[in-house]
């Protein structure tokens, strides 16, 4: 059984930040320092133990969440390298509840980018311990001191060194435990200064050591461990640490950085779970004690061609082994784990059991899903973590097979990748009649159709979207139309007198049958009101289903011998056609909610750009320091690959979301476009 001295000899880190802010070669440099690697591989090579898929080798960029574990000086340390790019944010988020502290990687070349804030935010919203790595001080031409202003104004004074390059970023000075400089002088400021920052901003979370340290004027650092887990707890102390990732230089001193001073299980923020739903829904806390009924969180799912459906967890109470029966939230049957692993990239290594704060994974379990917890009491069947907030995926790909008959393997191969990835969605539009895929980007979407053609060799089509237009009418008007075929013998006969007038937007269909005298015979409406809502669902101006009208049928004429049922069909039809050409028609376009959050300084051109698209802007909210974002409402046609124009606006700061709001008429200018592509069929 683990002991309590086991849990606290566990660190788990997950690696977030930019693209190209080396966080993959920071892993790398590390599993080689601790001795869980013979060579360090290489990003360019295709070499390093995350990026193994073979999509990651092609582009140099992750794609994937990884997970990678050392053993050194007796501690077992958890990473998690997350991919950079936004478009993989259901890739990275989720990597935030699996650890203890978010390490922040920036690329001392570029600066405080987008996806450095983001994480900060995210990371602080979750409660996650941060700490800031510096990463590639090897560069050319750095200012260093510059940075470290930067970071402190955008994310506060709490942000201070925990060590400082010297001699041009080829080594680095430890600034913690060691109080003075007594060897070569780092490039800016100075040990005995950052020291005394350091030591000032942790003892002021503790009175006691406040008053020691005005008192003696220090206090040693070997007693700081307590009151540095609860600054690091509190956000009081985001340290930042400096790393080249390249030449080896603050590799070690960051080793000893996770291993000496970041928080093992027990000394962190609880999970945030809940037990319950909705407003009813109760904090509970995850108990850090291996003899504890079980606790685990389920969050990334894989689906590996040769192992099959992965669920990778991290375990917050109780013990799992390979014998565990475990229940999936308030599932009813229990499994029974077979297989118990641990990751090295896409090497499975089996371990016997798991404790709090490993992150492991089970296989060939099909009723494991996202965002699962896991138990062994069923008390804790309603037990859940608080959901994390997601960006919307906006980005859509209409697709279809290339071969006639693969839809139903095409929808099984899209719903894997859905389970693998929350910021994906598919939906079939019945309006439409089209499988669309959503997505964070064009990247995104375009690593997914990689993957169905590479891994699982389905070959699509692809197109943007159809717009899901609508038509309805203005006036009231009347219709009439008299079907009659004689071909020898029995013929057709069917004569139809309705009327039409529109209804509230919204309200759909209405059909109304007033005839008198049994001039149509009752048993004919049924084909009166077929023929009505073929004309509709067919269209009559541009091609798009009829809406928010209604027809009533007060007359029309039947023959005793010719009337069947498929001349009423045809004379409902054209009658209701002949009535909307005369009720002043028009084309409706769905009409969205749109929320942009970007730098309060693009805000002119984003505001511009939106009334050049026809967009409304309601008002605007201030989110963070220095973003804003604008309410307003646009219509769907105009913001096709809109997150591509938003990009060169805000220098790619920008995003949004979507959300239908209501049908609006189209300008006449548009309408005329539409109807011309359009020409109505005559099937009589």
């Amino acid at each position: 059984m683990a002991t309590h001295r086991d849990i606290a000899a566990r660190r788990t880190v997950a690696l977030v930040g930019p693209s190209a802010a080396g966080k993959t070669s920071l892993a790398e440099a590390l599993l080689w320092k601790a001795g869980a690697l013979g060579i360090p591989g290489s990003v360019d090579k295709g070499t390093t133990v995350s990026d193994q898929d073979p999509m990651e080798k092609r582009s140099f960029r992750s794609l994937n969440t990884t997970l990678l574990h050392f053993e050194h000086r007796g501690i077992t340390t958890h990473l998690v390298d997350t991919p950079g790019a936004p478009d993989f944010l259901g890739q990275s988020l989720p990597a935030l509840e699996a650890v203890e502290t978010a390490a922040i990687v920036i690329n001392a070349a570029n600066g405080i980018e987008p996806m450095a804030v983001r994480m900060m935010e995210w990371a602080r919203q979750r409660e996650r311990d941060r700490i800031i790595i510096v990463n590639k001080i090897d560069g050319q031409g750095l200012n260093l001191q510059a940075l470290v202003g930067e970071i402190q104004a955008a994310f506060g004074r709490e942000c201070l060194p925990l060590n400082l390059p010297s001699q041009k970023g080829e080594r680095v000075l430890d600034c913690f435990w060691k109080m003075k400089d007594d060897g070569p002088p780092p490039d800016f400021s100075s040990v005995e200064q950052a020291h005394r920052a350091l030591v000032e901003q942790v003892v002021e979370v503790d009175a006691a050591f406040v008053e020691r340290y005005l008192n003696d004027g220090d206090v040693d650092p070997a007693e700081l461990h307590a009151p540095l887990e609860q600054a690091l707890r509190e956000g009081h102390l985001v340290p930042i640490c400096f790393v080249s990732s390249r030449t080896g230089a603050g590799v070690p001193e960051l080793l000893d950085v996770i291993e000496r001073l970041l928080p093992d299980p027990t000394e962190s923020n609880p999970p945030a779970f809940l037990e319950g739903e909705g407003d009813a829904a109760k904090p509970i806390e995850a108990v850090v004690d291996p003899a504890r009924h079980v606790l685990a969180h389920v969050f990334k799912i894989t689906q590996d061609p040769y192992v099959g459906k992965m669920g990778v967890l991290r375990v917050h109470q109780g013990t799992v082994t390979r014998d565990s029966q475990l229940y999936v939230g308030d599932g009813r049957r229990p499994f029974k784990v077979g297989h118990l692993f641990m990751l090295q990239g896409r090497e499975l290594k089996e371990v016997a059991k798991a404790v709090p704060g490993d992150l492991c994974a089970i296989a060939k379990v099909e009723e494991l899903h996202f965002d699962a917890v896991l138990h062994d009491a069923a008390e804790d069947a309603h037990i859940h973590l608080k959901p994390l907030e997601f960006p919307v995926p906006v980005h859509g790909l209409a697709i279809e097979p290339k071969r006639r008959g693969d839809e139903q393997r095409l929808h099984d191969i899209l719903q894997k990748l859905v389970s693998e990835d929350p910021c994906l969605r598919v939906d079939h539009v019945a309006s439409t009649n089209e499988t669309v895929v959503y997505g964070l980007g064009e990247l995104h979407l375009r690593t997914l159709l990689e993957r169905l053609t590479e891994v699982h060799n389905c070959q699509v089509e692809t197109r943007p979207p159809r717009i899901a237009y609508r038509e309805t009418i203005m006036g009231n008007a009347e219709g009439h139309h008299r079907h009659k075929k004689q071909t020898g013998g029995a013929g057709q006969f069917g004569e139809v007198y309705l009327r039409i007038e529109p209804l509230p937007r919204g309200s759909g269909f209405q059909f109304a049958d007033e005839v008198k005298g049994g001039a149509i015979p009752h048993n004919f409406m049924p084909a009166v009101e077929k023929g009505v809502r073929l004309a509709m669902d067919q269209g009559v101006v541009a091609g798009y289903p009829l809406v928010d009208l209604k027809v009533t049928v007060y007359d029309g004429k039947h023959h005793t011998v010719d009337s069947k049922e498929i001349a009423f069909v045809q004379a409902g039809k054209k009658a209701l056609i002949e009535a909307v050409q005369a009720a002043r028609p028009c084309v409706l376009e769905p009409i969205v909610d749109v929320e942009i959050s970007a730098p309060e300084e693009n805000m002119g051109d984003i505001t511009g750009d939106l009334a050049a698209r026809r967009g409304q802007v309601n008002g605007t909210q201030s989110t963070s320091a220095g973003t804003l974002t604008v309410l307003a409402q646009a219509p769907l046609s105009e913001l096709a690959s809109y997150q591509s124009r938003l990009n060169s606006l805000t220098g790619g700061q920008g995003r949004y979301t979507i959300a239908f709001s209501h049908y609006e008429a189209v300008p006449p200018t548009v309408q005329s476009q539409l109807a011309s592509k359009f020409q109505l069929r005559d099937d009589s």
